[in-house]
């Protein structure tokens, strides 16, 4: 399965030569509890500086940066910034953090049961992230979550296959996505079906695609996004396909 072009580092305040610096998050994964599950490399500075700092009062700030899997102008969809405290799993959390994290996808409450290796000579250390607030800045606009928010939000059920739904249409659907032009006031629509489109995002309530074509004066890229609901929140992939049916029938 194709994943987005997603990714995240761990920025932990404080000397380079002592706990702070920067640490590359190949997984992360949140639990059914809201529990943010970390797995870095275990001679990383997160690794080391939270095994120093045991007691779970290790600050730190994961950054988040959003790419399209598509190949649009402007790629970056948005980025988010979790802040909080790392720790040392307990040993009921590791299980867990095992269960979720390998072979798994960056989801909620998703993955493949397996076993983690817990930073031996170097191999990956699972982590525990304590979520005290939490800032996104994307397509939909900028927004604080504090901690409570966090735990009680839910995965959009399309969230793990977006990247491949997004590629699939952007190579198999061409025609349907410039048929879309129909549902723009008049001017704008002839504009869009001169220049480029691709899908840009997709999640239960509809589609966002991009227009654009040519460049401004600087070499900035000339377009706009266009946002397409769906006539009520798809459940699965397989309401999904009825809803785009519809969705390109109106178009």
């Amino acid at each position: 399965m194709t994943d987005s072009s997603a990714s995240a580092r761990l920025v932990i305040p404080g000397p380079t030569s002592d706990e702070g610096g920067h640490s590359r998050s190949e997984i992360r994964a949140v639990d059914t509890d809201g529990t943010v599950f970390l797995l870095v490399e275990g001679n990383s500075t997160a690794a080391s500086a939270t095994a120093r700092r045991s007691d779970g009062t290790l600050t730190c700030v994961m950054e988040i940066t959003d790419v399209a899997p598509v190949a649009v102008p402007h790629r970056i969809r948005g980025r988010g910034w979790v802040a909080g405290w790392l720790r040392v799993p307990s040993t009921e959390e590791a299980v867990r953090a095992s269960r979720l994290t390998t072979g798994s996808r960056p989801d909620r409450g998703t993955g493949t049961p397996g076993e983690t290796t817990a930073g031996e000579h170097g191999g990956p250390t699972a982590l525990v992230l304590e979520v005290g607030e939490a800032y996104t800045d994307d397509l939909w606009g900028a927004e604080h979550v504090d901690a409570e928010e966090f735990r009680a939000a839910r995965t959009d059920p399309l969230a793990r296959h977006e990247a491949e739904l997004l590629q699939h249409l952007a190579g198999a659907h061409h025609e349907q996505l410039l048929g879309l032009c129909r549902l723009l006031d008049p001017a704008t629509a002839e504009w869009a079906r001169r220049g480029r489109i691709a899908p840009l995002a997709l999640d239960r309530f509809g589609l966002r695609v991009r227009f654009w074509s040519g460049r401004c004066p600087g070499g900035r890229p000339n377009g706009f996004d266009a946002r397409f609901d769906f006539p009520r929140p798809v459940r699965d992939v397989t309401d999904l396909r009825c809803a785009m049916r519809r969705l390109f029938d109106a178009g």
